[in-house]
């Protein structure tokens, strides 16, 4: 989404004051966030989406990918971001339209009565899509999505062409198209809202509804396929079985007459002149067994044919139902889990795994919380190249005390934060120069980087690593 309408699309939002009304309810999801508005006239909700790329939409609460996009969001999203948008009402909007990125001022009145001023960041750059929270008068926990980006707004050097179109086309009006009082920046009938309103569900359909209906269609189409193979595989068998049928006649004829053809082979003549040849090595007698044995085997496998062919008929019928079902509305998908192709006993083993020492030995690090932060200390060579490469996560940060042998420590960062509050970088410090050979020893200085900024070349020893770029934090070692 390009910068300029982005700006007007949210200031349109933002113009209506003391009347704008406050926030609902909020969701977030892997790929977007969903800030409900309380209007009593219509529902409708801002969007923020992140993935398959950035936009921002104004969607009626009961469109079906403002739900199907619901559906995905985390069962604690309301929880975790719930307390600090609810009530909450737009204020202000941030933000430069030579770059894609939103500031949108929130305010709210927290319960002890003083109001509380947050600003949600929305970064809309394609591959660097994010969204983060701050609050500009008190302290909000992490909250963030996408990828990590700076608090500050960017600093932009020129004019971006979407820019240079907006003014070529707006000349002197420029300044009231970015404040939203133009409506004709977007197409079609009405306010600017309105506008917003039913282009964000073209969007949504385009970029939601259709991929999901598509992939419910291969799906389906793949069941088909699968339905198919399997009615042809019975129409085979069943072949199969009718072609051995007939030899439990022959098996009959024979044993009425065996008492005069017990012991010939290759082939014997019925009393009614009838010429049966036999199986090459076997008498009349095991002939007519054998033939029996295949016969009865014909006519169970006949018996399982049929089960398997009504159950096919069953899942046909259940295949047509949602085929009609999905094409009418595609059903939205249950909530994401979190590695759900793995059973909670299988992370619990995998996990256990990757934390035990080489040696097998106890546990390849220590665990200590710092404010809410996870923080891992390595326990020895092998163990600090286990926890930085197989344990810790690209974004999470990494310290080591400077020029002496020490303890890897690793700050887990699940949401993916760009900064981390400056207290727990000071505390994971002073664990990192505590746990080495400068434990003794006074102010040391420890370097701090991300782990994707850290690479082992081959031969290395262990716990050796080359850091790409870091920061240094002085500190004195603390257990």
């Amino acid at each position: 989404m390009e910068g300029p309408l982005l700006q007007a699309l949210a200031r349109a939002r933002c113009g209506a004051g003391a009347d704008a009304p406050p926030v609902e309810s909020v969701w977030a999801s892997g790929r977007a966030l969903g800030l409900r508005w309380a209007e009593r006239a219509h529902g409708s909700g801002w969007v923020f989406l992140l993935q398959p790329q950035p936009e921002l939409w104004l969607l009626p609460v009961d469109h079906p990918a403002w739900a199907r996009l619901q559906a995905e969001a985390g069962r604690d999203s309301a929880r975790l971001w719930g307390p600090w948008f609810t009530g909450a009402r737009l204020k202000e909007v941030e933000g430069d339209p030579r770059e894609r990125w939103l500031g949108l001022i929130f305010q709210r009145r927290a319960i002890t009565g003083r109001f509380e001023t947050l600003r949600l960041s929305f970064q809309a750059i394609p591959g660097r899509a994010g969204l983060r929270v701050d609050g500009l008068d008190t302290q909000i926990p992490r909250l963030g999505l996408g990828t990590p980006f700076p608090a500050a707004p960017p600093e932009p050097v020129e004019d971006p062409p979407p820019l240079r179109r907006w003014r070529e086309r707006w000349g002197e009006g420029l300044e009231a198209a970015l404040a939203g009082a133009i409506p004709e920046v977007l197409e079609g009938e009405g306010s600017l809202l309105d506008r917003h309103r039913a282009w964000s569900m073209v969007r949504a359909e385009q970029l939601v509804l259709a991929p999901a209906q598509a992939a419910a269609e291969r799906k389906l189409q793949a069941e088909a396929a699968r339905l198919e193979r399997l009615a042809s595989a019975l129409a085979r068998d069943r072949a199969r079985h009718l072609e051995t049928l007939p030899l439990k006649v022959q098996a009959a004829q024979i044993s009425a007459e065996l008492y005069r053809l017990k012991g010939a082979t290759r082939a014997v003549v019925l009393l009614d002149g009838t010429r049966l040849d036999l199986p090459i090595g076997l008498s009349a007698e095991a002939a007519a067994q054998a033939w029996f044995s295949a016969a009865k085997k014909a006519e169970r496998g006949l018996a399982r044919v049929a089960e398997l062919e009504a159950e096919l008929a069953r899942e046909r019928a259940a295949w047509a139902r949602r085929r009609e079902t999905e094409a009418l509305a595609p059903e939205a998908p249950p909530a994401r889990q979190p590695k759900a192709a793995r059973t909670a006993k299988e992370s619990r083993r995998m996990d256990q795994q990757a934390s035990k020492r080489k040696d097998g030995k106890g546990a390849a690090f220590r665990s200590v919380q710092v404010d809410g932060f996870e923080v891992l200390i390595g326990k020895g060579d092998a163990e600090n190249d286990q926890l930085t490469f197989k344990v810790a996560d690209n974004l999470d940060l990494w310290l080591h005390v400077a020029n002496l042998p020490g303890s890897h420590v690793v700050i887990r960062n699940p949401d993916k934060l760009s900064e981390l509050p400056r207290h727990v970088l000071e505390r994971a410090a002073e664990l990192a120069a505590y746990h080495s050979k400068a434990r003794d020893g006074g102010k040391v200085e420890v370097h701090l980087a991300r782990i994707a900024d850290i690479s082992k070349p081959r031969g290395f020893a262990p716990g050796k690593v080359i850091l790409k770029k870091w920061t240094a934090i002085r500190v004195y070692p603390k257990p």
